[in-house]
């Protein structure tokens, strides 16, 4: 089997590679080799990449920038998506296509359905609900999977900058009004590996019996307040030193940012257990295995 895997040097590419090498070869890409900012020639790149499966976690994520940069968030997010669908759709080759809880409005506290309606706070949540859109209208054996809060132990991430500041800092301010669940690069690639263990026309199956849209997200729910304290909690009890003291929650209106976020980011997992057969650890277990990674890159550093 020929895999395209899209976005190969970051956080959840860079998981999905070695699990994905057992089925096949994989045609890993990223920003220097496929940029899905130049549409006008992805076709052309797809004919000569010739892939039999087609899975795209690239995105544009600089949720805040693409306030500003909206051309360049809708090209990579919206346009090329589409173009993608197109051409797999074309040739029955299908495709996961990875999107976001950004989509929806963050109101009320009931997790949302992958039926639900959409309607995204920001540039960022609006391009990548156009991507939704044009890979289900391309009508192919297609796969969209909304996940929230995306984080590793390498990369730049929230796990990352929270251990960093532990270490500088006497005192962190967090929200504590936005609710959702964590969810690691690690956890996201496993669970795209099973989708892909079964087969090629088993995927086709479970694409249609999914109705081409499935969330995937870790099990249990926070804040990032509480996510904080937690990866805090986590480094002190594999060794690592943090001189924070306090870690103070705070409401989203003090931390005001150019892109607005959802306050209920959770996501109902109905749909993940019930067809695919997959029940995701808690947040607290995915936590505690990158941070199994992150603790010793940490402790090294520091001797």
């Amino acid at each position: 089997m020929r895999i395209l895997l899209t976005g190969a040097g970051g956080q959840v590419g860079g998981a999905l590679l070695p699990r994905l090498q057992k089925f096949g070869t994989v045609i890993a890409v990223d920003l220097d080799t496929l940029d899905l900012a130049k549409t006008g020639v992805l076709s052309d790149a797809l004919d000569r990449l010739e892939p039999e499966l087609i899975i795209n976690p690239a995105a544009y994520t600089a949720v805040d920038k693409a306030e500003t940069e909206r051309d360049l968030a809708i090209a990579v997010n919206a346009t090329a998506p589409g173009i993608i669908a197109r051409w797999a759709a074309a040739r029955a080759v299908p495709l996961i296509h990875f999107s976001t809880d950004y989509v929806f409005s963050g109101e009320g506290e009931r997790p949302w359905r992958e039926e639900d309606e959409a309607a995204p706070l920001s540039v960022y949540g609006a391009t990548k609900l156009a991507g939704d859109a044009a890979v289900q209208a391309a009508g192919g054996a297609s796969l969209i999977l909304r996940t929230s809060w995306v984080y590793a132990a390498q990369g730049k991430n929230f796990l990352r900058t929270i251990a960093r500041l532990a270490s500088e800092r006497a005192e962190l301010r967090i929200v504590a009004d936005q609710i959702g669940a964590p969810t690691s690069a690690t956890l996201l690639a496993d669970t795209v590996t099973s989708f892909v263990s079964g087969g090629l026309d088993h995927l086709r199956q479970r694409c249609d019996e999914a109705h081409g849209l499935v969330h995937v997200a870790a099990s249990g729910e926070t804040s990032w307040h509480g996510f904080a304290c937690a990866i805090v909690e986590g480094l002190r009890a594999r060794g690592v030193a943090c001189v924070v003291e306090r870690i103070v929650p705070i409401r989203t209106d003090a931390y005001p940012t150019p892109a607005r976020r959802p306050n209920n980011s959770r996501l109902d997992l109905t749909r993940l257990r019930k067809i695919f057969g997959v029940t995701p650890p808690t947040w607290q277990a995915a936590l505690a295995s990158e941070l199994d990674v992150l603790a010793p890159e940490l402790l090294a550093r520091s001797l």
